[in-house]
């Protein structure tokens, strides 16, 4: 039986302690099903991998080398979909040697890398709300590689490869983030 929203939850409180890493979850979540939604896919499951895809930065300490490999462990135990956890493994690419190659992976990997440029450029407005950005901004950011700097925008251009526009894709991810907006302290 596929893994429930609650479930996921807990497992994610399970492993996760610091309060912006779960929100980044969060983000990536409500971001990852907008996507699923405008594409026609399952947004339960690309809700999941947007969920969960971060499982293991505090149980690797960060390692890059090794982020991934224990959610994989972890999620196979727990009998989640492997297209699920092959997203998620492959949304630190570097790690597998393989490139994306799946709507899915290319979904995740710019899905959870467009958040952190919405937190930051969040963070810049004299109000510090989500509410208030807009994705006119968001775009300008993004040309600005000094601004967010460990922001990876090739990863954000991934949205490309599922189709859509940079604009669309902003639009998307910040109304998503929008709806979450209280919840992530924005």
């Amino acid at each position: 039986m596929p893994m429930t929203r609650e479930e996921a939850v807990e497992l994610l409180h399970q492993y996760i302690k610091n309060g912006r890493m779960l929100n980044h979850c969060y983000a990536s979540e409500a971001v990852l099903r907008a996507l699923a939604k405008r594409l026609g896919r399952d947004e339960k499951m690309w809700g999941l991998a947007g969920l969960l895809h971060d499982l293991d930065i505090e149980l690797v300490n960060g390692d890059l080398n090794r982020h991934g490999i224990e959610t994989e462990r972890i999620l196979k135990e727990k009998g989640v979909e492997p297209e699920i956890i092959e997203a998620i493994v492959m949304h630190n690419e570097a790690l597998t040697g393989k490139k994306r190659h799946t709507e899915l992976q290319h979904g995740l990997a710019a899905g959870e890398t467009i958040t952190g440029l919405i937190v930051a450029t969040t963070l810049v407005y004299p109000d510090k709300k989500i509410a208030s950005v807009k994705p006119k901004s968001v775009i300008k950011r993004m040309k600005e590689k000094a601004f967010a700097a460990s922001v990876n925008r090739d990863n954000i251009m991934e949205c490309e490869a599922i189709g859509l526009s940079i604009e669309e894709f902003v639009q998307i991810s910040l109304d998503a983030m929008k709806e979450i907006g209280e919840q992530l302290g924005l």
